[in-house]
């Protein structure tokens, strides 16, 4: 998953904030919906009453499905595309909480910047499609359409994150751009071929002289947030070989590439 917390001790920025995490059972077959005890039992674990922004990187249910309802208990806005407005309506969220982006927008939080550049979803059968009308769950897993995928920059007192949440690229989408760190989505990449995974890497983390790399939305994300986490498993992807694509790139370049474990604080910098 790729749901991200960042904060400075006075403004909080949110990514995603997916924690619902329905079965594979259940998005394969049944109506879904947030689960509310899940979402305020996530909450209270991260200790989180307040954040400023909640941001969703797309729009498919493990991205934006909660973002509503996190939104509305934390009275932070909801950053995101049309088709995650969208989102945010069905449940009811008041349009003052509700942001629509746009390529190259900035936002400020606090003393974040935030860049919103569009990008692209990894190759799956899944991308593609807007919401074009307020979703009101339960409703399928795939109704919940892609929309506008973000590339998304995160700017703070001198240092700059890239938050790539899916692993997709635009050509020369961040040319010109600088990062320090990136959140480097990898879910699928094992599926690809040597080709992509060397322009992806190329578009992402060479293009924007990134230093340090930390794999997100990795996971099995039909797995309860309470279990240990686990790599989605094959046919679906192959986390191995994915993992070991970074660290022989960031050999080759000198780029760290360092793992995170959920619910863990860390200083992305040091």
């Amino acid at each position: 998953m790729s749901t991200l917390l960042f904060e400075d001790g006075k403004n909080s920025i949110l990514i995603d904030g997916f924690f619902t995490r329905p079965d594979k059972l259940s998005v394969l077959t049944r109506k879904i919906s947030p689960n509310l005890d899940v979402i305020g039992q996530s909450l209270k674990r991260a200790n989180i009453q307040h954040i400023d922004a909640v941001i969703a990187a797309h729009s498919h249910y493990d991205h934006a499905m909660d973002s509503p309802e996190v939104a509305r208990r934390t009275d932070a806005i909801l950053y995101g595309s049309m088709s995650t407005a969208n989102i945010g309506r069905g449940w009811g969220l008041p349009e003052q909480q509700i942001h629509v982006v746009h390529h190259g927008e900035s936002v400020k939080v606090g003393a974040f910047d935030v860049v919103f550049l569009n990008a692209e979803h990894a190759p799956t059968g899944f991308t593609g499609g807007e919401i074009e009308g307020p979703l009101k769950p339960p409703v399928r897993a795939n109704q919940y359409k892609e929309g506008q995928c973000f590339s998304i920059l995160i700017s703070h007192k001198g240092k700059t994150i890239l938050v790539q949440s899916s692993a997709g690229f635009v050509k020369s989408g961040l040319s010109g751009r600088h990062a320090d760190v990136a959140f480097l989505g990898i879910g699928t990449l094992g599926k690809q071929t040597d080709q992509y995974r060397e322009e992806y890497w190329h578009e992402t983390v060479k293009a924007t002289g990134v230093k340090r790399v930390i794999p997100i939305h990795w996971d099995d994300f039909t797995r309860p947030s309470n279990a240990p986490f686990a790599p989605m498993p094959r046919p679906f992807d192959d986390f191995e070989k994915s993992m070991a694509f970074l660290l022989n790139q960031g050999e080759k370049e000198h780029v760290e590439v360092k793992f995170l474990y959920p619910w863990i604080e860390i200083d992305p910098f040091k």
